[in-house]
């Protein structure tokens, strides 16, 4: 009897739970040298890559002019030499970060020769549900293994040739350096179903697509959900910005790659400076292609199409903005706060103070003062590379990189203790003391 996709999908994510165990017992040295392998691999077979993703593009370029993919898709889908060439940096990248295991977060001492530790360890086995961009396929892997996790890849329809490639690539580029089962790529919808039902076996999921679809995998899984979302960013020029920096940052955060969920979708512009700033942007844009929408006072100032409620909640993901004209910094805040994602927002403003309370006033994972919204990388970050940005809380925020893929546990050491002795009338003391110290296996602390 042939295996069912459902069938599939669950040896594999039981194949990832037993590699698991053992892959966090890898060496940081074992890890990182599996990825500078990873890198060497995707140059080395960067031919068959880009016919792959070529597939890929020719198809979506076909359902773009019946109307069924957007320019924006087909942008992020495609791949080039010199995108490979990146995409392999930052393998590299990931590689030379610091190992995020084995960290001693806080050391405690419990009584004498009684030592607490809290020290960082892989979470266990990730599933990522991922949208067109197939360097997201070899961000995610790389940032599973350096952090030593298992990972279970879905990525989108419209980029199944270039990420069967890609995974093929990675899988055979580490060979028996990292356990077999480490890492699964699954392609058919029921295999998603199976995945979100096996909550016993797999720890995190991490879905990055629309505010629809991340709330479709919370509500049919009982696995904490770490979301990526809709990127609705905004640029706040406010009365007391230098307008030349401020028509460089909004340029830049519209038109620098105005397919990512980093790039400003709204540009909200303080009264006092509109008749002086408005001019000047639009005219930067128009030269880029970039659609204006703009509420009624924008539309005194400048040529622009009329903005509709909707534009407000839109990431287009494309070379649109919309532009709206506030009276104070209150106003700012309030609009963000109503129409945002809690993605990325930026202020462009010479008066601290004001940048001090937008950025307390402002909930979302980065506030930025005088720079573009595309700063929120993970790359950018310093972080080597990014799994997604969350939009949510918890447990991790912003640009997720190596440590957002790491929990902890707790050690002690001890030397024959028994909690019998800190307890009854001649109960002894907790010292409960803090201390500098990194936990090593066997060994109590010599300070």
């Amino acid at each position: 009897m042939s295996e069912t996709a459902g069938d599939t999908a669950t040896r594999k994510v039981e194949a990832a739970e037993a590699a698991a165990l053992d892959l966090a017992q890898l060496s940081d040295e074992e890890r990182r040298d599996a990825l500078f392998d990873v890198a060497d691999a995707i140059e080395a077979e960067a031919d068959a890559i880009l016919a792959a993703n070529e597939e890929d593009v020719a198809e979506a370029e076909a359902m773009l002019d019946r109307g069924e993919y957007s320019q924006a898709l087909v942008d992020r889908l495609r791949l080039s030499e010199s995108k490979l060439e990146d995409i392999a940096e930052m393998v590299r990248s990931v590689a030379e970060q610091d190992d995020p295991l084995g960290k001693t977060l806080s050391a405690r001492e419990l009584d004498a020769d009684l030592e607490l530790y809290k020290v960082a360890v892989p979470i266990g086995v990730i599933a990522t549900v991922f949208e067109s961009r197939p360097d997201a396929l070899v961000q995610i892997a790389s940032l599973a293994l350096k952090s030593g996790n298992a990972v279970i890849l879905k990525g989108g329809s419209e980029a199944s040739e270039s990420n069967r490639v890609l995974y093929e690539t990675i899988v055979e580029a580490v060979g028996d350096a990292v356990p077999d089962g480490w890492a699964h790529l699954i392609e058919a919808r029921e295999d998603v179903d199976t995945v979100l039902e096996m909550d016993d076996a797999v720890d995190l999921l991490m879905p990055r697509g629309s505010s629809e679809f991340v709330q479709y995998i919370q509500d049919n899984t009982s696995i904490p959900v770490l979301g990526h979302t809709e990127g609705i960013c905004h640029v706040y020029v406010d009365s007391e910005a230098d307008l030349d920096m401020a028509g460089d940052v909004a340029y830049d955060a519209k038109v620098q790659y105005p397919a990512v969920c980093n790039a400003v979708e709204t540009l909200l512009v303080h009264e006092d400076v509109a008749a002086e700033f408005l001019p000047n942007i639009a005219a930067r844009y128009r030269d880029a292609g970039v659609e204006i929408r703009g509420d009624e006072a924008t539309r005194e100032i400048i040529d622009a199409e009329a903005a509709t409620a909707a534009d407000w909640d839109t990431e287009y993901g494309d070379l649109i903005v919309a532009v709206r004209v506030v009276d104070s910094l209150d106003a700012a805040v309030d609009h963000v706060t109503t129409h945002g994602s809690k993605h990325t927002e930026s202020i462009v403003t010479a008066d601290a103070d004001r940048a001090g309370r937008f950025m307390r006033s402002i909930d979302s994972a980065s506030v930025f003062h005088n720079v573009s919204t595309r700063f929120a990388d993970g790359y950018r970050y310093g972080l080597g590379a990014e799994v997604g940005i969350s939009t949510g809380k918890i447990h991790a925020r912003g640009p997720v990189g190596l440590e957002g893929l790491t929990t902890y546990k707790y050690h002690i050491e001890g030397d024959g203790h028994v909690v019998a002795s800190y307890a009854g009338e001649d109960a002894l003391p907790f010292t409960h003391e803090e201390f500098d110290g990194e936990w090593v296996p066997g060994r109590r602390s010599d300070r």
